[in-house]
């Protein structure tokens, strides 16, 4: 049987988490990761070295990642702000790499055969790059950890300098794809500066692969405020041009009122559920009574386990059709 292709695209925990789950199954994996990130350790060392920033990159290398668990340990170890401004060790190694190998992207290659990941790894871009925001008044907001300081709404993010390439992997892995899953994450600043840059857009259309989003479960202040489950596969598919999203994962089920109250006080409310719009865009809503977990300090997450195994189900689809499609 042809091993199933996925590709997943993202940024920030939310990436790294599913990757971890998803690293279980036998699938083919490869990870297009944002480098827009401009805060912590990696906006330091993005800012010093004009190198893409290399947090979220590190955190789906070490998901991916079959070596022992010290090792991993050890690339994810944080130093205290003090000493050595608080740099992650492996957000150093991916620093020191691009200074050996003189690209970002060969450097993302290295440590992943150092760290024997499952699958690949590869930036979105190999270019440092900005993220903007064109905010509801007209504002235009520079950097990606700025854009939801100001809570305005947003109408766009666009990524200067506008002619960035994506790596010529990214796309590749996109049209051989047999699903993509896009999120779950930051739908402004971790899943579209992916999505916004011209060529893979032309590729996520163009693809005959699935195309899936995880929603998030929350709303997001300075982001997603008041947003509903179709706001958030609208925003996208306004941002690429063209309605192309065949499924969604979501919760349609309220949660507990305690915890929703908690979650008010940090301005963040339940993602709405309204199935009636996405079936008129032609979006399969997919849910699972336990795709939610509560966390002993009362935190909303997805359940990483069933959300792999919503998402195995849906690649397993491709095995009936794959025949039909034209030789990869």
């Amino acid at each position: 049987m042809k091993k199933l292709k996925v590709v997943l695209i993202g940024g920030g925990t939310g990436l790294s988490v599913l990757a971890r789950g998803l690293k279980e199954y036998q699938i083919d994996i490869t990870a297009i990761v944002t480098v827009a990130d401009d805060g912590g350790s990696t906006g330091k060392i993005r800012d010093v070295m004009d190198i893409p920033a290399p947090g979220d990159i590190r955190n789906v290398l070490a998901a991916l990642s079959d070596t022992e668990p010290m090792l991993e340990q050890l690339f994810q170890y944080r130093f205290e702000e003090e000493k050595i401004g608080g740099h992650s060790i492996g957000n150093l190694l991916l620093a020191a790499m691009t200074n050996i190998t003189n690209d970002f992207g060969h450097a993302v290659k290295e440590l992943s055969k150092i760290l024997n990941i499952k699958g690949q790894v590869i930036p979105s871009t190999t270019k440092s790059v900005v993220l903007n925001a064109v905010m509801s008044d007209g504002e235009i907001i520079v950097g990606e950890s700025n854009i939801p300081k100001t809570s305005k709404k947003i109408e766009k993010v666009f990524l200067t300098p506008e002619d960035i390439e994506p790596m010529k992997e990214a796309i590749d892995a996109i049209e051989e794809a047999d699903l993509i899953v896009m999120g779950p994450g930051s739908l402004y600043t971790s899943i579209m500066p992916n999505l916004i840059l011209n060529k893979v857009k032309d590729a996520i259309i163009n693809t005959e692969a699935e195309r899936l989003y995880v929603c998030n479960l929350m709303t997001q202040k300075g982001e997603t405020t008041g947003y509903s489950v179709s706001d958030h596969v609208k925003a996208i598919h306004d941002h690429v041009g063209e309605e192309f999203i065949d499924f969604v994962i979501c919760q349609n089920k309220r949660f507990n009122e305690e915890i929703l109250l908690r979650y008010e006080q940090e301005d963040a409310k339940q993602v709405e559920f309204d199935g009636d719009k996405l079936t008129e865009m032609g979006v399969q809503c997919i849910h699972d009574n336990n795709l939610v977990s509560i966390t002993p300090h009362q935190y909303i997450r997805h359940n990483n386990k069933v959300l792999a195994q919503l998402i195995y189900e849906i690649a397993l689809r491709e095995i009936s059709t794959i025949q039909y499609k034209k030789d990869k």
